[in-house]
């Protein structure tokens, strides 16, 4: 509130916030593309038993080596509901009778089998190497992808407690700056893990970063941006996001080896990390912290950038003092996680907005990460949602200061719950439609998750805003978490699963409805100004100023 006068002498929307958003959205474009990297690097192709006269290039016995591939496939792999063959068993011994059946008998007694005791034969046409190639997660040992999926939502719910509340103490680009270096390293070193609870290890240790990495680009620009502009940057970071979905299709179908696109993917964020040298801390953060001198430089530092020279000469201590007074006195004591609980209305905001982020975020990664689910050509796959949620996003980037922020969520929260309970019902053969019904859920999912990103920076007072954004994007990580994990519930019901991806984000869109509309308001900066309802925009004290100036 009163800080936007000091961002208004320095530019609230200049040379400097362009440079600033230009950077985030090529962080963003690199970084978000990590969240859905296993759709490629943990896909599992086409399998089957090893079988020992099909796969065993040195035997002969029996005048193996003049029958067919087929032939031999049909003696030792027993086939499924599909009459396909399985791919988790294969038969003890070699049925040869079934070289001269042209039809069934039913009177014959089922063959013997046994699991793939003697390991897997992949095809290897469209990915020559994965982690499930590679350490054999398939059949039984299928559900450890979906096990690493949810650790990685895990650790990024653990790094947003932990990162989010440093952010608050210690600044956003310490920290920031932190995690990106940490996620370098980590990414590295998994790319030459040995085994699978190594890759899991560095997995979980790279995901505690990637949340605070994105959530600091957004406070960071809030933070230097005016209120009439948060909404617009906000949004052209977003829309990097489908950006780098899109990259990422062709990427990897470009590169189908695991371990070099996971190289690939994480060699430039030491690029990131040492252009990151440049950022400007949030004076907003200094100046509430009681770091005067320091938030000054930065003001000072931005005016210059910004092409503001008189600025310089109006700012000084005694006038971010008396402009930042009332902040000041309500910053004496430190905020803690603690506070988002005390007061009714921040409490109540906060709930809502962890609820609304949760149920949008469980949809919205169900469909991103089961791309196998929707058929076999996952990278044409991948590549049409993000061009889906980048129209969406550049058309919610037109229409977002025109529509309020509870009524655009509440629409596109409907919206993916409908999309997904008829798409779950539809005839797995309508291939064409499941994909554009959960095309259109992605879209919707996405504007959802975008008005919730920015509703709750202009929710949340600038003195616990990392905090409260490490809160929030907690339950965000809980709905991607449990997103994997859901799945397992198909074996009660192959429908059960997607019902409840569809009833989640129709339950959020009712609970929006308990939050305060904040388009075109002034961001709060203390906990006072959410419990007073604080909404006197820098217009209207100005006038009060100007009749009193009047007056005299």
């Amino acid at each position: 509130m009163a800080f936007q006068d000091l961002l208004d002498q320095v530019g609230s929307l200049g040379r400097f916030q362009v440079l600033q958003t230009a950077f985030f959205c090529v962080c963003i474009l690199i970084v978000y593309p990590h969240m859905l990297l296993e759709n490629f690097t943990a896909a599992i192709p086409g399998h089957r038993c090893w079988v020992h006269i099909l796969d065993n290039d040195t035997v002969s016995a029996n005048g193996t080596e003049i029958l067919s591939q087929d032939a031999l496939l049909r003696i030792s792999i027993p086939l499924d509901s599909n009459s396909k063959p399985e791919k988790s068993r294969r038969f003890l011994h070699p049925q040869w009778q079934f070289l001269h059946m042209n039809g069934t008998f039913p009177n014959m007694s089922e063959p013997d089998t046994e699991p793939c005791v003697d390991g897997w034969v992949y095809d290897q046409s469209s990915f020559p190497s994965t982690i499930a190639t590679e350490w054999d997660l398939v059949c039984e040992s299928q559900s450890l992808i979906s096990v690493a999926q949810s650790l990685f939502m895990a650790a990024q719910l653990l790094g947003a407690l932990i990162f989010g509340h440093l952010s608050d103490r210690f600044g956003r680009k310490m920290v920031f700056r932190w995690c990106l270096l940490k996620f370098a390293v980590v990414n590295t070193c998994a790319t030459f893990a040995p085994t699978f609870l190594v890759y899991c290890s560095l997995h979980f240790l790279g995901g505690m970063c990637i949340i605070t990495i994105v959530a600091n680009c957004f406070i960071i620009m809030s933070e230097w941006t005016g209120p009439k502009s948060i909404a617009l940057m906000a949004g052209i970071i977003i829309n990097f996001c489908s950006v780098g979905q899109t990259l990422l299709g062709g990427l990897a179908f470009a590169i189908r080896d695991w371990r070099t696109l996971q190289l690939t993917m994480s060699i430039p964020f030491f690029v990131i990390f040492l252009t990151a040298e440049w950022l400007v801390e949030s004076a907003q953060w200094l100046i509430v912290t009681h770091q005067l001198d320091e938030g000054l430089k930065e003001l000072r530092r931005v005016a210059d950038i910004n092409g503001k020279k008189d600025a310089g000469e109006t700012l000084t201590i005694e006038f971010v003092k008396s402009t930042m007074r009332e902040e000041l006195d309500a910053s004496q004591t430190k905020a803690s996680l603690i506070h988002l609980f005390r007061t009714p209305k921040l409490h109540l905001r906060v709930c809502c907005l962890c609820f609304v982020r949760m149920a949008t975020s469980l949809p919205f990664f169900g469909l991103l990460l089961n791309l196998q689910h929707l058929g076999s050509n996952i990278f044409l796959f991948q590549i049409i949602f993000g061009a889906v949620t980048f129209a969406i996003r550049c058309a919610v980037l037109l229409t977002m200061n025109h529509m309020g922020r509870r009524m655009s969520q509440m629409l596109s929260s409907f919206l993916v719950g409908i999309s997904i309970l008829v798409n779950t019902f539809l005839s797995q053969e309508m291939q064409t439609l499941r994909v554009a019904l959960a095309a259109l859920g992605i879209g919707a999912a996405t504007v959802a998750l975008t008005f919730s990103s920015i509703h709750h920076i202009e929710l949340s007072p600038t003195v616990i805003r990392s905090i409260a954004g490490g809160v929030n994007a907690m339950f965000s990580r809980i709905g991607g978490a449990l997103a994997p994990l859901l799945v397992i519930l198909r074996v009660y019901s192959p429908h059960l699963p997607w019902i409840l991806y569809g009833a989640f984000p129709i339950l959020a869109g009712l609970v929006v409805l308990f939050l305060p509309e904040t388009r075109n308001q002034p961001i709060p900066n203390t906990i006072q100004d959410v419990e007073n309802n604080r909404r006197v925009s820098r217009e209207t004290k100005q006038k009060d100023i100007s009749m009193k100036v009047t007056q005299f």
